[in-house]
C-alpha cells in the first residue's frame, strides 16, 4: 500500500472472467427520471423564404432510451430482458414510444405510473446533413416537467417499489433531478432493498447525502468535488486529497463502497473496510462519445456487485463496459460476450 492509501491493483483474471460470466443472473430494477432521446435526421435542401433557417428533407427518425431508461436498456443487453423500471410518463404521443422502445429493449414498463400533469421527458434533437455527407446537430428541443412530481403520483410509485423490489437482485436509483426522486421514494426504496436483501446503487449528480444506508454509488469526479467541497472544505487535486473525499462521501452516505468516475484518469473504488483501488481507463485511443458511459458503469457495476462480486472486480467491469460504449456515438450498450473479448486485450 502507498502512503496515500491507494492501493495497487493485484487482479486474478479467471476470477474476473467468473464474474463477467456472472453478470446475467442478476434480474435489475431501475428507478428514476425515463426519459427518451428522439433523433430526427435530414438532408439541408436549402434556406426557407419564410425565415432564414434551414429546410430539411426528412430521412429517418431514431429513439434511443436516455437518462434512467439507458441504465436499463445496458441492464437488458447483458440478462436478456430481465430488467424493470419505476417512473414516471405523461399522458402524451411520447409516452406511448417510450414504452414501445422499452418493449423493443425487453424491458418490463408494467410498473410505470400516469401522471396526465406531467410531460414524457423526451429530447429531440434534430441533425441535418449536407452533401459532403457531414451530419450536423442543428437545435435540441427538451420536453419535460421540472417540478417535483405530486404526492398522489409520489404515492402511486411507492405503492410499485413495495411491489417490484422483492423480485429483483440489483436496484438502482437514477437520478437526473427532473422531479421523480424524492426524499420519500429514495428512503422507502433503500429501506426495501435492504429489507429484503438487495444490492442497492446509486447514480445522482448532487445532494449525495439524500441517500443513506446504499451498497454503493457512482457519482464522477466533478460531482464528487462538488460534494466535498462545500461540505467538507476539500479540494480534490492529488491522491491525497482523492483518498478524502472518498472517505468523507462514505461516512456521509453509509455506503459499503464508493466508485468515483475519473475520466480518463480511470476510476478509484473506496470500501468500508479502508481499501482504495484505482482503476486505470482501458481503451484511451478510441473514444468517440461519451454520452451514456456513465448509465453503462452503473448498470453494469450494479450487475457485478448483486451477481457476487467484490466493488474493485465490479468497477473493472464496469470500467471495460464502458471502453466499449464509447467508441459508438449516442447512448449504446454492450453485452457479455463484447465485454469477455474485451477483456482479453486488456493488461493489467
Amino acid at each position: 500500500m502507498h502512503n496515500d492509501g491507494i492501493m495497487k491493483m493485484t487482479i486474478d483474471k479467471n476470477k474476473l472472467t467468473k464474474c463477467i460470466e456472472n453478470l446475467a443472473k442478476a434480474k435489475v430494477l431501475v428507478i428514476g427520471d425515463l426519459a427518451l432521446d428522439e433523433m430526427i435526421y435530414g438532408d439541408t435542401e436549402r434556406i426557407s423564404r419564410e425565415a432564414p433557417v434551414l429546410i430539411l428533407q426528412h430521412t429517418h427518425t431514431k429513439l434511443i432510451l436516455g437518462g434512467a431508461s439507458n441504465a436499463a436498456h445496458n441492464a437488458s443487453t447483458i440478462n436478456g430482458g430481465k430488467v424493470g423500471v419505476i417512473g414516471v410518463i405523461g399522458e402524451d404521443y411520447q409516452a406511448e414510444q417510450l414504452i414501445s422502445t422499452f418493449k423493443k429493449a425487453k424491458v418490463d414498463t408494467s410498473y410505470l405510473v400516469y401522471d396526465k400533469t406531467r410531460k414524457t421527458v423526451t429530447k429531440t434533437r434534430i441533425s441535418g446533413s449536407c452533401s459532403q455527407s457531414i451530419t450536423q446537430q442543428i437545435v435540441r428541443i427538451d420536453r419535460q416537467t421540472n417540478a417535483l412530481i405530486s404526492e398522489a403520483t409520489e404515492k402511486k410509485v411507492i405503492e410499485n417499489i413495495e411491489r417490484a423490489v422483492p423480485k429483483y437482485d440489483a436496484i438502482i436509483l437514477s437520478d437526473y433531478h427532473i422531479g421523480t426522486l424524492t426524499q420519500k421514494i429514495i428512503d422507502k426504496t433503500i429501506e426495501l432493498a435492504n429489507k429484503h436483501g438487495k444490492t442497492i446503487v446509486v447514480d445522482a449528480q448532487r445532494d449525495l447525502d439524500r441517500y443513506k444506508n446504499i451498497t454503493s454509488m457512482t457519482p464522477n469526479l466533478p460531482d464528487t468535488q462538488n460534494f466535498v467541497g462545500p461540505k467538507f472544505g476539500i479540494f480534490i487535486k492529488d491522491e491525497k486529497t482523492m483518498n478524502e473525499a472518498g472517505h468523507k462521501l462514505l461516512e456521509a452516505t453509509g455506503a459499503k463502497s464508493v466508485l468515483v468516475t475519473c475520466g480518463s484518469e480511470g476510476m478509484v473504488v473506496f470500501e468500508d473496510s479502508g481499501k482504495v483501488s484505482k482503476i486505470p481507463v482501458f481503451n484511451k485511443a478510441e473514444v468517440f462519445d461519451v454520452t451514456g458511459a456513465g448509465d453503462t458503469v452503473t448498470a453494469v457495476y450494479a450487475m457485478a456487485l448483486a451477481s457476487g462480486a467484490e466493488p474493485e472486480y465490479a468497477a473493472i467491469i464496469g470500467n471495460i463496459a464502458a471502453s466499449i460504449v464509447i467508441k459508438h456515438f449516442g447512448c449504446a450498450t454492450t453485452s457479455i460476450k463484447e465485454i469477455l473479448n474485451s477483456l482479453e486485450k486488456v493488461v493489467f
